[in-house]
C-alpha cells in the first residue's frame, strides 16, 4: 500500500512538473509573439534603418534585438551579478543609456502609431470623445506604472 502511494506521489509531481514546464513555455511564447508583434506594428527595426540610413543592416539591427532578449532573459532568470563593485556603475550607465536610446525609439515609433487615432475615430464616429479616449490612455498607463513601481514592487 505504502508503495502505491510513493508510486502516486511520483506521478502527480512528474504531472505538476510538466504543467508547469508547459505553462512557462506558452507563457513564454505568448510574451514572446506579442513583443515581435508589436517590434512589426510599429515598424521598428525598418524605421531604425530609415533613420539611421543602413539598410545593408537590418540583419544586423535583428540579431541585436533577438541576442540582446535572449542575454536579458537568462540574466533575470538567473540573477546575474556584476563581481567588480568599481565596474557596476559604469555597465549600470551604459546600461541605462542604452534602454533610454531604445525608449526614445519605441516613444518616436508610438507618436507615428497616434496618426492612426483620428482616422479610427472618424469612421467609428468618436471625433468629439478623441480627448478623453487619449487622457485615459495617458493617465491608464501613467497609473499603471506608479502602481507598478510604488505598490506592487
Amino acid at each position: 500500500m505504502i508503495g502505491l502511494r510513493n508510486k502516486v506521489i511520483r506521478v502527480i509531481d512528474a504531472l505538476v512538473i510538466f504543467s508547469n514546464l508547459f505553462i512557462g513555455l506558452a507563457g513564454g511564447i505568448a510574451v514572446g509573439g506579442g513583443l515581435v508583434a508589436l517590434f512589426i506594428v510599429l515598424d521598428i527595426i525598418p524605421r531604425l534603418a530609415q533613420l539611421t540610413r543602413s539598410y545593408d543592416k537590418v540583419h544586423w539591427f535583428e540579431g541585436a534585438m533577438v541576442c540582446g532578449s535572449l542575454y536579458w532573459t537568462v540574466a533575470d532568470f538567473w540573477d546575474f551579478k556584476f563581481g567588480i563593485s568599481w565596474l557596476t556603475p559604469i555597465l549600470s550607465g551604459s546600461i541605462g543609456l542604452l534602454h533610454g536610446l531604445f525608449i526614445g525609439l519605441l516613444a518616436a515609433a508610438l507618436t507615428e502609431v497616434l496618426n492612426v487615432l483620428p482616422i479610427l475615430a472618424k469612421r467609428l464616429g468618436i471625433v468629439r470623445y478623441m480627448f478623453g479616449l487619449l487622457m485615459a490612455m495617458v493617465l491608464g498607463k501613467v497609473s499603471g506604472s506608479l502602481f507598478d513601481w510604488l505598490i506592487y514592487h
